[in-house]
């Protein structure tokens, strides 16, 4: 019976001075959260789609017909024929954004769009007979920007705008099936207009590297002369165009080097 005694009370023993329970252990202490804000700061390539309206008023389509297929000379008056555009723009761009410590944006990005844009206007010729009209035409075929960008950021929402050096691309037509008697007529000019660009939009970076953005942009071009020449007769003629255009677009970008999330 003593021996009995002594197991039991050396098995209790080795229960004592075993392993620590785990609850006895110290808790690791946890990393401190912290909080990833998105970073604007990087470069950007990305592509939109959206519409476009134009102003083009062209002066003076009447004097360019008239004077060139009769005498110079032919024309009283002055006429301004104002046509509006409209059409899909789309096209991509290419930029880089620094943020700094007080969440101001600053950037610079460059924007390349075809657009279909196109209007046309009717206008009366009288110095030819009765019923002789031209059909005035303006196509916009391309826009193009180098701007800066300033915006804040809200985290991964950016709230900018924009502004800068703007060119267009545009094709001007004045045509008609008769004229005083005789055969048709069809005047042809091209125009790479210079001028600017001032807009903005809301970015909104839903994912690590891409965001999607809303913008509209006003481009201001001015007046500028256009030479016309006639497709047939070959006579040639000028013609004053001032014009202006209003795009709103939608965009997804990649953004590459940012730190994201």
């Amino acid at each position: 019976m003593t021996k009995i005694r002594f197991i039991h009370v050396a098995a209790l023993a080795g229960t004592l001075t075993g392993p620590a329970l785990a609850a006895d252990l110290p808790m690791k202490s946890e990393a401190p959260y912290v909080d990833q804000r998105f970073s604007w700061t990087g470069c950007y390539v990305g592509g939109h789609v959206g519409g476009g309206m134009g102003s083009k008023a062209m002066t003076d389509p009447v004097q360019l017909v008239q004077d060139s297929l009769i005498a110079p000379g032919t024309t009283t008056g002055v006429t301004t024929v104002t046509t509006s555009p409209t059409g899909a723009v789309i096209g991509g761009e290419i930029g880089c954004d620094y943020q700094f410590s007080s969440n101001v944006v600053m950037g610079i990005e460059g924007t390349a769009s075809g657009t279909t844009m196109r209007g046309s206007a009717m206008v009366g010729l009288p110095a030819g007979v009765p019923g002789d009209v031209a059909l005035v035409q303006a196509n916009n075929d391309f826009l193009a920007s180098v701007t800066g960008r300033i915006g804040y950021a809200f985290d991964n929402i950016l709230i900018y705008g924009r502004g800068g050096f703007a060119v267009a691309g545009d094709k001007y037509d004045v045509s008609g099936g008769t004229f005083n008697g005789g055969g048709p007529f069809h005047f042809q000019g091209v125009d790479n207009r210079y001028g600017w660009i001032a807009g903005g939009g809301v970015d909104w970076a839903f994912a690590r590297h891409w965001s999607a953005n809303v913008e509209y942009d006003y481009y201001g071009f001015g007046n500028g002369n256009i030479l016309m020449t006639d497709q047939f007769s070959g006579a040639t003629g000028v013609v004053n165009v001032k014009q202006s255009v209003q795009v709103v677009k939608v965009g997804l970008n990649f953004h590459i080097w940012g730190s994201g999330w």
